[in-house]
């Protein structure tokens, strides 16, 4: 199948309009769940100053990490959803900002219904989510800047 042609250079740049300080906080919520790897030791009994304070990088159980990003993703309306999802999809190299309304429309057929669960199982979300805001002219140090 033939790729889309490129736009037109006066064509207007596509607008962005989930909000930057929301797709900030996703951005650090999910580089803080990447980071996370399984309990190497679970019954261990030495404390967190002799262990050099590693088991944080642990997923332990109460861990809020997932939880939060979940919940930050589920309280984006719908078309925030799937703009973070295109987001991702253009940082990921899987479309780009000139197929950004396909991006869109795939991103809606295709993960719709949950689009929360598909983007924590994505790895590299925070770097991809960090791509995608690069394409379209923005930071996350702009996010923080207004904040």
């Amino acid at each position: 199948m033939p790729k889309a042609a490129a736009a037109a250079p006066d064509a207007p740049a596509p607008e962005l309009n989930i909000p930057i300080d929301k797709v900030g906080f996703i951005i650090v919520k999910a580089r803080e769940f990447d980071g996370k790897e399984g309990v190497a030791d679970p019954d261990s009994g030495s404390n967190p100053t002799d262990d050099g304070v590693t088991d944080v990088l642990e997923d332990q159980p109460g861990d809020s990490t997932q939880q939060e990003l979940f919940d930050a993703i589920r309280g984006l309306n719908e078309d925030e959803r799937i703009e973070l999802i295109g987001l991702a999809w253009i940082g990921r190299g899987t479309f780009s900002l000139d197929e950004w309304q396909e991006a869109l429309d795939t991103a809606y057929v295709e993960h719709g219904k949950r689009p929360a669960r598909y983007l924590l199982s994505m790895p590299l979300l925070g770097d991809y989510l960090e791509e995608g805001l690069a394409a379209f002219g923005e930071t996350i140090s702009d996010a923080n800047a207004t904040a």
